[in-house]
């Protein structure tokens, strides 16, 4: 527990504890709920939301992304943009884009059955109009796909062991030739990004910004190349991040986990789509 303070007086500076809303917020989540026990479900009340989660790591850490780093944070001239958020788990995006645009029109998707159930709890105690949840997975077709079930939000098609279900899947580049415009394509999708962006590489046109969180699995081709250049086709300019960086990476090659390798990869019109 001490260690989690220091750590956060450290990486951020102590006057934003004082300026910052959000940042005060997570100081005291992690009071509460960084020491629970991991896959267990609790209640959990922040800002003036109330959401029920099936991990409390796993939300803690999406809460400081999206609320108070501001992964998702962007700009649009439109009053009701229209959001796809590809992997909404426990739906803390969903809340995070509703209290930037309170008319925005989102589609939820999420794979997992258990964490879909928990989403659409939490979408409607939180009172959010204008949330279509699709309890499917994000996919290249319609005919289902074999997932592993996590818990959390690391399930995915990739995971290696573990229990897997057969669940039903849509493919997304169906839905976006369907819209007019997609002002944000948020995807977290724990493997399956590469294959999907590049199944919609000529609907890609209809986004205006796109938020991929890639996936480096041990067990799998790395195929950053080809998602990159996809999103190059398409007139995007991107920003990457690393999610978890690596000292000695020539002897550190992390191959006794299930990843190698983690990015956040932010793509942007300089040219806003009319």
């Amino acid at each position: 527990m001490i260690t989690l303070f220091k750590e956060c007086f450290t990486w951020l500076p102590l006057r934003k504890y004082f300026k910052n809303k959000q940042y005060r917020e997570y100081v005291k989540l992690l009071g509460r709920y960084s020491a629970a026990e991991r896959f267990k479900n609790a209640n959990i009340k922040f800002l003036e939301y109330n959401v029920e989660v099936s991990d409390c790591l796993s939300f803690l850490n999406q809460y400081k992304d999206i609320f108070v780093d501001g992964a998702y944070k962007f700009k649009t001239a439109s009053a009701a943009p229209l959001i796809y958020d590809c992997g909404a788990n426990y739906g803390t995006s969903c809340l995070y884009f509703k209290s930037l645009y309170p008319e925005c029109k989102i589609k939820a998707f999420e794979a997992d059955p258990a964490i879909a159930g928990l989403l659409s709890k939490n979408i409607g105690g939180n009172g959010c109009a204008n949330v279509e949840i699709i309890d499917k997975a994000v996919w290249i077709s319609n005919d289902g796909i074999e997932f592993g079930v996590e818990g959390a939000d690391g399930g995915s098609i990739n995971l290696p062991g573990g229990r897997k279900i057969k669940i039903g899947s849509v493919r997304l580049k169906d839905l976006i030739e369907s819209e007019k415009k997609i002002d944000m394509l948020k995807m977290d999708i724990e493997g399956a990004e590469t294959e999907v962006i590049c199944d919609c590489s000529d609907s890609l046109h209809k986004a205006e910004n796109i938020f991929i969180e890639y996936h480096s699995w041990n067990n799998s081709p790395q195929k950053l190349d080809l998602l990159l250049r996809t999103l190059s086709e398409n007139d995007f300019r991107y920003y990457i991040e690393t999610v978890c960086s690596r000292n000695e990476p020539f002897i550190n090659k992390r191959e006794g986990l299930n990843m190698d390798m983690q990015l956040n990869i932010f793509a942007y019109r300089r040219n806003p789509l009319k």
